[in-house]
């Protein structure tokens, strides 16, 4: 084979024209059609409070939260599944794909595919599409999250038979039931993963006087919160800062207390499942005694959600090997097979 050959062989010498993008409130994830997810980076942007400069974006602005001297402000542009803030999410939109085109020759502007809350207004659907042609898209896809999330975990979304997805964002729950290519009935909520951190943190101000940060409260979450009592309990130390005298300061918690802390928004996702089930036809509730329901996102990890979601339901759950990935997976499917998903894209 000849060099020039074996260059255009070289997946990094492909056109960059294909780009699926799930735009999340916790996490962006950017994939490329052919190589698969080659971003997963937060959604968090640091930025000069007076010249609204960009300092950092992703990972390394997420190490600043709660860290930031005066002059540097690190902030989240999403919000409860939604851009919150238009400019930096165009920035910061700009920035993960030009770090995905750059490593590539080819500077073609992408066709981009951008999974979506399927609860979006058509202000905050403008604000997408905004984002996505400033950052270098030429023409720019909607797809629902539910939808996106189903594809990516290889459901039969495109036959009669009834497909139902619970995707647990950092700032929505979407539940979806899907046949023949569409949404049939949907329900989202405004509450995700974000707002179980917020609980975490108002129970330790009110109950320690201990004052923390949305890192911290969210290593919480993962590393002793549960949804349900499994058996397995679990400690963990926390520091912060004492609210009374000002000093840092740890303390001790337990799963048990954490178990308690967030179980209103737990309540509320289940109860959002069990509105989902009841507007859903009577046909394509059948399919779902027989085949389940699969859960995906980032929320589908914390722990006894599963069971919980279960129990309440008397339905078999599903959880994805790799919850958080499911809706980009979904639109780098949508991107291999562009005419047979057409259908269910908005522009």
């Amino acid at each position: 084979m000849s060099p020039i050959s074996s260059w255009f062989s070289s997946k990094r010498l492909v056109p960059t024209s294909d780009i699926g993008v799930d735009l999340g409130t916790a996490n962006t994830l950017v994939c490329v059609r052919g190589e698969g997810v080659v971003l997963n980076e937060p959604s968090v942007v640091a930025v000069e409070r007076g010249t609204k400069r960009i300092m950092s974006v992703g990972l390394e602005a997420k190490r600043m939260l709660g860290r930031t001297p005066e002059g540097i402000e690190a902030v989240r542009p999403l919000r409860d599944g939604v851009i919150a803030d238009v400019d930096v999410t165009e920035l910061m939109l700009r920035h993960f794909l030009k770090q995905v085109m750059s490593k590539r020759i080819f500077r073609i502007k992408p066709r981009v595919v951008v999974g979506v809350p399927s609860g979006i207004t058509e202000l905050e659907r403008r604000a997408v599409r905004s984002s996505a042609q400033a950052a270098g898209a030429n023409e720019v896809y909607m797809v629902a999250e539910p939808m996106a999330a189903a594809i990516g975990v290889g459901l039969p979304i495109d036959t009669p038979r009834g497909n139902m997805v619970i995707d647990i964002g950092g700032g929505t729950t979407e539940i979806a039931v899907i046949a023949l290519a569409g949404i049939v009935s949907d329900t989202s909520i405004r509450i995700g993963g974000d707002e179980l951190d917020q609980c975490i943190i108002t129970f330790l101000r009110k109950n320690y006087n201990l004052l923390v940060g949305e890192p911290t409260a969210e290593a919480i979450k993962m590393q002793v919160g549960s949804a349900m009592e499994s058996g397995e309990e679990r400690e963990m130390e926390v520091k912060g800062r004492d609210l009374v005298s000002g000093i840092p300061k740890m303390i001790l918690i337990h799963s048990q207390e954490i178990r308690e802390c967030i179980q209103e928004p737990i309540r509320s996702i289940v109860q959002a499942v069990r509105s989902a089930l009841e507007i859903t036809p009577p046909e394509l509730a059948s399919d779902i005694v027989d085949f389940g329901i699969v859960m995906t996102g980032g929320g589908a990890m914390i722990r006894g959600l599963d069971k919980l979601i279960a129990l309440e339901t008397n339905l078999p759950i599903h959880v994805d090997d790799e919850p958080m990935t499911c809706v980009v997976r979904g639109t780098n499917k949508i991107l291999d097979e562009f005419i047979k998903y057409r259908s269910i894209l908005t522009a």
